[in-house]
């Protein structure tokens, strides 16, 4: 590893080179393609520290699973099952707790608070059709690449005229997401919360961390080691 790699790169190294670039504010999602030196740069970080961090969490977990080597079919499945049954799950209850929130402190917070739901429930109801349109039609089809790849058989056609298309509009959906993710951290100043604060803004408050969190590592996944190597299988 060195420092002039993308953030992007580095992540994909491990996954729990994501928790490093996450605990340091480094955004190797949407913003993978920026190398480590520049974007430690602009954060006042060494870059040797990360890479050192980076290098000390891979061996504290040496076990965990290389997804740039595994079996396509095999990620996309973990994609489904991990982050996908993450986001139907708790997408809901989210919201729900939004609305409360909202309902309850909304006269105290006018500026944030109408605002955050507003935010949330385009979040919501992109990241749903999202899902559903990764499943119903674009991770079918890699799961067939994955599998074609396994048995040494040609890739399989597609009818949208190459796998590249699918994946860019999946890409720039992953774009809008991160834009959301980043108004919903300025409106809740970076999760600190507010004096008025009880405890369902508590809670509200961190099922929103971890919301940005899981999607940061699932949207990592896809853009960086899952789609890269589905577009490299189809122009073999």
């Amino acid at each position: 590893m060195t420092t002039t790699m993308t953030l992007a790169d580095l992540a994909a190294t491990s996954l729990s080179a994501t928790g490093i670039l996450e605990q340091h504010g480094l955004d190797y999602c949407c913003g993978g393609k920026q190398p480590l030196e520049q974007a430690c740069l602009a954060r006042g970080i060494k870059p040797g520290t990360i890479l050192r961090e980076i290098e000390e969490a891979k061996v504290a977990s040496a076990a965990a699973r290389d997804w740039r080597t595994a079996p396509l079919d095999e990620l996309v499945k973990h994609i489904v099952a991990t982050h996908h049954a993450y986001l139907k799950l708790d997408l809901p209850v989210l919201g729900h707790r939004l609305d409360k929130v909202v309902s309850v402190h909304g006269a105290r917070d006018p500026e944030v608070l109408p605002r955050m739901a507003e935010v949330f429930a385009a979040l919501r109801a992109e990241l749903e059709m999202h899902l559903h349109k990764e499943e119903a039609i674009l991770f079918p089809f890699i799961e067939q690449y994955g599998r074609a790849e396994v048995q040494g058989r040609p890739m399989p056609p597609v009818p949208f005229g190459s796998i590249a298309n699918p994946i860019a509009m999946m890409e720039r959906e992953h774009v809008k997401a991160g834009d959301g993710l980043s108004e919903i951290r300025t409106l809740t100043n970076d999760f600190n919360l507010p004096s008025y604060a009880c405890s369902t803004v508590r809670a509200l408050y961190e099922g929103l961390q971890v919301l940005e969190a899981d999607l940061h590592v699932h949207i990592h996944l896809e853009n960086n080691i899952l789609f890269p190597r589905a577009i490299a299988l189809e122009k073999r």
